[in-house]
């Protein structure tokens, strides 16, 4: 495993080098962080990449601590690097949950924040993804330059890009 991986609850000081956020479904959701991971790294080792999904043992998990965390590296992406959203499609359905419901919440915000604030956005969408025609469109009407990626090989290349 890389040093430059950071997963939760884990803390990196990451002074000026770049920070990729994978931002998109976890509960549900294939382990598509893992080949993000590998892609970004092939393409553009120097930087750093936080990924919210880790494996917690039995009563691990805090969710105030897995939040705080989540919003210490996107602001750090924000910053000085990309928040990427890739929004694979539904893999195990949760009748409990919407599907993907934090990462669409998270993807308002971060299209709220490229518009005001100009922080760098990428986003992919996986076929088959829910609502995945008025995301496009939305996007399209207020953020015309975030390209919206059809692979998730496409949406890593359009992050370094973007770096």
């Amino acid at each position: 495993m890389s040093d430059k991986l950071i997963f939760p609850p884990d803390y990196i000081e990451v002074q000026d080098t770049p920070v990729v956020f994978l931002a998109g479904p976890i509960q549900g959701a294939p382990e598509w962080q893992t080949e993000a991971t590998k892609i970004l790294q092939k393409l553009a080792p120097e930087i750093y990449i936080a990924s919210p999904r880790k494996k917690y043992l039995d009563g691990q998990f805090v969710y105030a601590e897995q939040v705080d965390w989540e919003t210490h590296y996107l602001n750090q992406a924000a910053k000085n690097g990309v928040v990427m959203f890739w929004l694979a499609k539904e893999e195990t359905h949760y009748p409990e949950r919407a599907y993907a419901q934090t990462s669409r919440f998270e993807l308002g915000e971060w299209k709220v924040k490229h518009e005001r604030d100009g922080a760098k956005l990428v986003v992919g969408i996986e076929k088959g993804f829910t609502n995945e025609r008025y995301i496009r469109r939305r996007l399209g009407q207020d953020c015309p330059k975030v390209v919206i990626c059809e692979t998730l090989e496409a949406t890593c290349q359009q992050v370094i890009q973007e770096l």
